[in-house]
């Protein structure tokens, strides 16, 4: 495999079919004028399932930088999704939590999220499914 055709690497396989399926999302996402970004999304339901939780946090979950983490909660700050809690004895970190309307947001538009990852899997059988995600371990574990 050394030397071999890009298209054989596994890595290059995995960051495909990752800007595959975010391209498939945010294409179903404008369709319906949903208004946000894959980006935000993710943020979005990373804090309803982990709230109350820090920017830093946010961002070793997310996986993202913290600059674009920034960026991007200030968006959904300001389209009402999100708040930044003060925490008790803590000047320099905040709380990051979903308002009202954000958590109407993401019940409302789940539905849609979980038939986008069914569509992801068609055709794959439990057990493909168990192995797959096993071996994705693997090489998350040997990069580590």
């Amino acid at each position: 495999m050394a030397g071999g055709n890009i298209e054989d690497v596994i890595l290059f396989q995995l960051e495909r079919t990752s800007k595959v399926s975010k391209i498939y999302s945010q294409r179903e996402f404008d369709k319906i004028s949903l208004g946000i970004t894959i980006e935000q999304w993710i943020l979005l339901k990373i804090i309803e399932e982990h709230s109350p939780l820090s920017q830093k946090d946010l961002s070793v979950k997310s996986l993202r930088d913290p600059a674009s983490i920034t960026r991007t909660l200030d968006l959904l700050n300001k389209k009402g999704f999100i708040l930044r809690e003060a925490i008790p004895n803590n000047r320099r970190q905040y709380h990051i939590v979903l308002t009202k309307a954000g958590k109407e947001f993401v019940q409302e538009h789940i539905q849609m999220i979980v038939d986008h990852r069914k569509k992801s899997i068609d055709g794959f059988s439990d057990e493909e499914l168990v192995e797959l995600k096993s071996m994705l371990s693997r090489i998350q574990k040997n990069l580590e």
